[in-house]
């Protein structure tokens, strides 16, 4: 007798617009399980209110979207949740206690409120048991205890890192959330080993618990542009060629400053005055800092702030430029890197974190704590056709690692796994594979 279908929940409670690199590859992963018709697996969106459909265009057939009402949180869930998570609760509170930074050490932010409670993560209410799934994936940093098989992807640990980034009460949260999802969790996802390794290191969970799955680009699901678009976005934001591209959000790791001073130490050195264009939003959390520091330095004649710029034009400006430059401090898996890959853009990224993991032989690395390794870089860049060229190259070949349709296949295994499903051999292969060492199993060749 067959196996009935299994039933996959996936947490899409996200408000289109405001989470950057989550959403899109939330966008990315239900585009590619939705292509999947060699299964019998069938899929569960949970949307937000009061925007629940906001993924329905990239549905596929064994696909649905389903509104969550009302908050995820029942009453008298506080008191559940300490009896489930116990003692572990003890650790978690005198972790966080370490991490804390002094209220100085946030100098831009206005002080924060006391904390009146310690954060608990949400306990079902029975909704998501309502849907009759098999299991449920909470594929961003939310999660709710449930009676259901789950699986959480808590991308990265950057609280644990840089603390002083981070408010007492967004510490708080993060270490209850993410702690406790990777605890309770049957399978935790990250995007890197690099990331895995650190969840073992400061949470101690079992290595065979965390899975490796990379993201592919989130621009794969966008039409790849012609050239009248490529010239309609160029002549919208009045660029002029040639020049750096670095998309980010407007976030304290993200090194913007240091790129900054790069800048015009070329120019003030060398003579060297090199465009950068910036999705930087006027309203992002460190954006005025960002900005002040590039009239300080006296660029704005060379820097442009585009701000949240549509979905459909982001291919366009990789198109565009000349390079891109990925000088962040802290990244567990960088859409940029891949999305540059994407659309043949020269890459320079910096040896943070996993980048050098992820980034292979296929971009120029650099020490994003120096302005002067920067500054090399952005030099060597702008002036090294060749170089560009060969990066292109390395590009091409990095990328065909980073498929969605890998990813899909990858996650739809882990989904059987946890769900006590029979594995296919290309299931198994996917799920011991070293994604980030090796090139392609011929069977897992997509």
């Amino acid at each position: 007798m067959a196996n009935p279908p299994l039933k996959v929940a996936i947490n899409a409670q996200l408000l289109p617009g405001v989470a950057g690199g989550v959403e899109s590859v939330l966008i990315g992963l239900v585009a590619a399980l939705g292509r999947l018709t060699d299964g019998p697996e069938e899929y569960t969106l949970i949307g937000p209110q009061p925007d629940p459909e906001w993924l329905k265009p990239f549905l596929g057939p064994n696909q649905r979207i389903v509104a969550r009402p009302g908050p995820p949180q029942a009453p008298g869930a506080a008191e559940r949740f300490k009896r489930a998570l116990g003692p572990a609760r003890g650790p978690a509170r005198r972790a966080w206690r370490k991490l804390a930074p002094a209220p100085a050490a946030r100098p831009s932010a206005p002080p924060a409120p006391p904390m009146e409670r310690w954060p608990e993560i949400p306990f079902s209410d029975g909704f998501y048991e309502s849907l009759g799934c098999d299991l449920i994936h909470f594929p961003f940093q939310a999660f709710t205890l449930c009676a259901l098989p789950c699986i959480f992807n808590p991308h990265d640990l950057q609280y644990r890192h840089f603390p002083q980034f981070f408010t007492v009460g967004e510490l708080a949260w993060r270490e209850t959330l993410y702690r406790g999802g990777c605890n309770l969790a049957q399978a935790v996802a990250v995007a890197s080993q690099w990331v895995k390794d650190d969840v073992v290191r400061q949470y101690h969970i079992r290595p065979e618990k965390i899975q490796v799955i990379p993201w592919a680009p989130p621009t794969t699901a966008l039409e790849a542009p012609s050239a009248e678009t490529i010239e309609r976005v160029r002549l919208r934001h009045a660029l002029q060629t040639p020049f750096a591209f670095y998309p980010a959000m407007g976030w304290e790791h993200k090194n913007h400053l240091r790129l900054l001073e790069a800048l015009a130490l070329l120019r003030d050195r060398e003579g060297l005055r090199v465009r950068l264009v910036c999705t930087v939003a006027p309203a992002s959390p460190f954006g005025a800092r960002i900005r002040a520091a590039c009239e300080d330095l006296k660029l704005g004649d060379h820097v442009r702030f585009l701000g949240l710029v549509p979905r459909e034009e982001m291919r366009a400006l990789y198109r565009l430029a000349q390079f891109v430059v990925v000088p962040t401090l802290f990244e567990a898996s960088s859409m940029p890197v891949c999305e540059a890959w994407q659309d043949r853009a020269p890459l320079a990224c910096s040896t943070a974190t996993s980048l050098p993991e992820q980034a292979g032989d296929a971009a120029l690395l650099f020490d994003p704590w120096s302005v002067e390794s920067i500054a090399r870089a952005v030099r060597r860049m702008s002036a090294d056709e060749p170089l560009r060229a060969d990066l292109v190259r390395k590009g091409d070949a990095r990328l065909r690692i980073f498929t969605w349709e890998r990813t899909a296949h990858a996650y739809r295994a882990l989904y059987r796994q946890v769900a006590n499903r029979p594995l296919s051999d290309e299931d198994r292969l996917l799920l011991s594979w070293d994604w980030m060492r090796s090139s392609a199993p011929p069977a897992a060749r997509r």
